[in-house]
Parts: C-alpha cells; sequence; structure tokens
C-alpha cells in the first residue's frame, strides 16, 4: 500500500481543519509523500473557520470558540496524538490538551443569568410532563420520520421556555427551526453530559485559542513533511467527465484539471489517473465581515464572496454531490453575531469573577437568558492566545438574534457598533461602562451561514464524504452525511477527511467508532433522574 501511494498526489481545496487532517491522514497512515499533497487556501492563513487574528494594540478577532470533550472526539484526538505541542516536541497536541484540563477545571456557576442579573437554579430544567413526553418522542424518533421537520415541529411553545432548552442551545447553537434530525443526533451524541447540562463539567479547552493550539502545531507538521500549501489561491472550476472505474466497471466521475486563481493569474494543473483531489464544499464563515468600536459589520452574502460556487456547479451536474441550495438559501435563519473583546484591565474579568463565583476558565459559558440578542459568552482562561501579553484579556461572545432590538441601545445588533454592543452587555450585567469597558476593543463579527449546516434537510441533501459515483473526488466539510454524529464540531470535519482518505486509498485501518455512551445503562439512568428532577 505504502509503495504504491509513495507517488500518488492529492490535492486540497480550502485550508480549514478538514484538509489539515485529511492530509495528515494521507502521510501517516497512506503512505503519501508530503511534498506530493497541495492544499489551496483562499485566504493568507490557514485553518477555515478555526481561526484567530488580531493583536492586542488593534484588538483581537474570533469568529467561533469551540468546546471540547475528551471522552468523544475520536478521530480528532487519535489524529492529535501524532502531532507535536508547539511548546514541547516531546508531548502531542492530545497531551497537551489533558494536562491542561487536568489543571483547569470546568464547573460553571452562573450557566443562566436573568434579567435582574440574578443567577438562576439552572439545576432544575422546568420540563413539564408533556415536555419529557415531546423529548423522549423525538429522540427515539427515526431519521427517516424526522425527515426534514424543524425542532419546533416536535416540540410545544412552553418547551423553548425551560432551564434546559437555554441551555441546550446556548452550547450548541440551535434555534427552534433548525433540523429535527440534528438535534435529535446531539441529544444521542452528547447524551453522558446531559446531567452535567448546567455545570458543563464535561466541557474542555484547549490551552489557547483552537488555532494556536491545533491549526498551528498541525500546519507546522505537514510543513516538515513538505506538504505545499498555497495562500490567497481560489479554486474556481474543476474540470469533470465520467470515466470508467476498472474496480467496479461503472462511468464514474472523474476529475481531469483543477483551475485556480493566485495574484490575478489563472493557472490549471492535470489531474492524472492516480492523483486525488479532496474539496470542503460549502463554509459556516463564508461571507463574514467585521465591525469596529465605531462601524457595524458590512452585510455579505454568497454572491459577494462566491463561496458555494464550485459546489453549486458539482451539484447541478452530478446527482449525489449533494444540494447546497438547501443550506445556503436562508441567511434570516442561518446567521448570527460574534464580538471578541479585548482587555487592557482586569475591570471587567474581576467584576465577572465575583458576580458568578468562577474564574476565567472555569465557569464555560454563561448565558443572558432575557436578552433580546439572546447573548452568551465565556472566560475563558488567560493568555487565550499565544502571544497575549500578561496586561490583556480577551473574551469572546455571540448573540443567537442579533436581528432583534437590544433591551438597552434600542437596535438590532447588526446595526450595532463594538462599542454599543458593550453597552448593551453593560446594561444586561449592571456594570459601569466606564469601569469595565474604559480601554476596551471590541470586534463585532456577522456570519450569514454560521448555523447553515442544521437547516432542516433530508439525508440525500448531503453528499457523502466519497460520493458512490465519483472515483478521485471526495467531500470533506459540515456538509456531508455521516451517519450519528454531529455537525457544528472539529470531530465531523476530521472524521469526514479519514472516511475520505481511508475509503480512496483502500486502507484496511479501523476508523475510530462512534461511542455510544447513549446506550449505556448508566448513562440512560442518569438522563431519565435529571429529566425529572
Amino acid at each position: 500500500m505504502y509503495n504504491s501511494n509513495k507517488d500518488r498526489k492529492a490535492y486540497f481545496i480550502g485550508g480549514g481543519i478538514g484538509s489539515l487532517a485529511g492530509a495528515a491522514f494521507l502521510i501517516r497512515d497512506g503512505g503519501v509523500a508530503g511534498n506530493n499533497i497541495t492544499i489551496f487556501e483562499s485566504l493568507p492563513v490557514l485553518g477555515g473557520s478555526l481561526d484567530a487574528g488580531g493583536n492586542p494594540d488593534d484588538g483581537y478577532t474570533l469568529r467561533g470558540s469551540r468546546m471540547f470533550t475528551l471522552n468523544i472526539y475520536e478521530c480528532t484526538w487519535s489524529l492529535f496524538k501524532s502531532i507535536p505541542s508547539l511548546t514541547d516536541p516531546n508531548t502531542s497536541v492530545t497531551e497537551e490538551t489533558i494536562a491542561f484540563n487536568e489543571k483547569v477545571i470546568s464547573n460553571s456557576k452562573a450557566r443562566l443569568i436573568d434579567k435582574n442579573r440574578a443567577i438562576v437554579d439552572s439545576s432544575k430544567l422546568g420540563f413539564s410532563m408533556a415536555n419529557r413526553t415531546e423529548l423522549l418522542k423525538l429522540s427515539e424518533a427515526s431519521e427517516e420520520k424526522l425527515g426534514n421537520s424543524a425542532i419546533y415541529d416536535w416540540f410545544s411553545p412552553s418547551f423553548f421556555e425551560t432551564n434546559f432548552w437555554f441551555m441546550w442551545r446556548t452550547s450548541f447553537a440551535f434555534s427552534p427551526w433548525h433540523s429535527a434530525v440534528e438535534f435529535k443526533r446531539y441529544l444521542h451524541r452528547f447524551m453522558q453530559e446531559f446531567p452535567n447540562v448546567e455545570t458543563m463539567t464535561g466541557v474542555k479547552r484547549t490551552v489557547y485559542n483552537q488555532y494556536d493550539s491545533m491549526i498551528l502545531p498541525l500546519e507546522v507538521w505537514l510543513k516538515s513533511h513538505g506538504v505545499h500549501f498555497m495562500k490567497g489561491s481560489n479554486v474556481t472550476d474543476l474540470d469533470t467527465a465520467y470515466a470508467l472505474d476498472p474496480k467496479t466497471e461503472t462511468e464514474k466521475v472523474v476529475v481531469k484539471n483543477i483551475t485556480y486563481k493566485n495574484s490575478g493569474n489563472i493557472e490549471t494543473i492535470e489531474i492524472k489517473d492516480s492523483d486525488l483531489v479532496f474539496y470542503q464544499n460549502g463554509s459556516m464563515t463564508d461571507a463574514s465581515s467585521y465591525g469596529s468600536m465605531t462601524t457595524a459589520p458590512k452585510f455579505f452574502t454568497k454572491e459577494d464572496s462566491q463561496g458555494w460556487e464550485l459546489w453549486e456547479k458539482l451539484a447541478n451536474k452530478y446527482p449525489g454531490f449533494g444540494k447546497p441550495e438547501v443550506f445556503n438559501s436562508n441567511i434570516a435563519e442561518s446567521f448570527w453575531e460574534s464580538f471578541t473583546v479585548t482587555l487592557k484591565d482586569t475591570a471587567f474579568f474581576d467584576q465577572m469573577e465575583k458576580l458568578s463565583g468562577n474564574k476565567a476558565g472555569t465557569g464555560s459559558q454563561v448565558t443572558l437568558k432575557d436578552s433580546n440578542w439572546f447573548m452568551s459568552f465565556s472566560l475563558n482562561n488567560q493568555p487565550h492566545y499565544k502571544d497575549q501579553p500578561s496586561n490583556v484579556q480577551v473574551f469572546f461572545t455571540y448573540g443567537l438574534h442579533p436581528d432583534r432590538a437590544g433591551n438597552f441601545v434600542g437596535k438590532p445588533m447588526t446595526e450595532c457598533t463594538g462599542e454599543e454592543i458593550l453597552r448593551e452587555l453593560c446594561g444586561h450585567l449592571k456594570f459601569d461602562y466606564d469601569v469595565v469597558f474604559a480601554n476596551a476593543i471590541c470586534i463585532p463579527c456577522r456570519m450569514p451561514y454560521i448555523t447553515s449546516m442544521f437547516m432542516p434537510r433530508l439525508k440525500t441533501d448531503r453528499p457523502l464524504p466519497v460520493p458512490k459515483n465519483s472515483k478521485n473526488l471526495a467531500f470533506i466539510s459540515q456538509f456531508v452525511e455521516i451517519p450519528d454524529d454531529v455537525v457544528f464540531t472539529v470531530e465531523y470535519s476530521v472524521r469526514a477527511a479519514q472516511m475520505a482518505v481511508y475509503e480512496l486509498l483502500d486502507i484496511n485501518l479501523e476508523i475510530p467508532p462512534i461511542t455510544k455512551f447513549d446506550k449505556t445503562l448508566k448513562v440512560e439512568l442518569e438522563t431519565v433522574v435529571k429529566a425529572f428532577h
């Protein structure tokens, strides 16, 4: 296997975690030479949605921040056992993460805060008997029965006022109009976390943000193996055709050429019979835009970015390549806004630690349950950036209803500057703006497709990692179909990449199976007890 793959070439379209992981699997498990692997990325940096930017003077930026667990994310932690930490080459990223979480332990004491700035007793989930029945009914329904229904199709209005819904939706970014299938998958995949939903003791974090803690070490490892990174290169087209697959004696789609644009020049690469192409179809952070302390983010769509255009071209030509229009056609139901705050003093952290009873890094999320914007934020362990000065603190916040008028500023979050967003936050927490945010820099970020992968869909609306009618093209993203696993996770992209690499290379190694905690008697009993508390 290794000898036959050594001279094979592979091309990745998109430089997110799926592509980086796929390249690592090709090298580690497939015997493909690193200098035969090319990764195209339209941005000047790798990482895709796992990004982090800025500086202490102009303000740091994060489009998102991920929570992890160490007892699942099986493919992710297995991969990062092979990737050395940047701080200690004798320690893997997985080992580094485990050690960090043994020191900084999450145990939230203020998961929900109400309009009076009172900490809600969220150990009581607030279910009625009807709510429990509805939850059980959905969790036991087959995906065929759920179809492309929405969460609100399965619950009465009272369910969406329970503490459970406030906590579960802000942990995973669900809205009532999102897919019932995805909601069910989360209930099963994270059932072991159900009894601790208010303390979030199962939540783990990386040492820094995910770009510094995961993307950079992986990029360094790939570079050391000779992988080529074509940053600032946008793949605009794939020349495809049907060709006979000798293995199956059927006609399958093959990629013949890759066309890309770099520095205004249009280039073409010929794809040989043994070469492979991996494509990150769709992007949840496509068409993102940033604001500042004095400006609101601009309104961009896929027409501005052309970020979905290639997938749309392929899907229009070939059955089995998915339906991107299911996911990218309703921005009103797929967008929200985040913002990153850079502080030059400790006043905000000091007051939040006093209010919540949690030191930074131990409290996980705080949700302002009566916020019209439905804001949640977390104070991560500091520093959150590897180059962050000791006198600077950074935190990340988001609002799931940015189209609604704020409780205090009286206008939608989408129209607000960074300063106005901070004033809204102060209003809910009853903090003095001039005390806690006198030296703050708030950078808001509008993301029109951030929950597009949660849109109601049928199984056939997403392609398989390797479609049955594809010979050398694989899809690796949040928009592929992986039975039982949950989108909007790093694990989903890593698992998709591993599945695609193993199938195209006929690698006879086991992909780490999805852990079935939901099938264990202990977890089932604890979940029932919690639901009736």
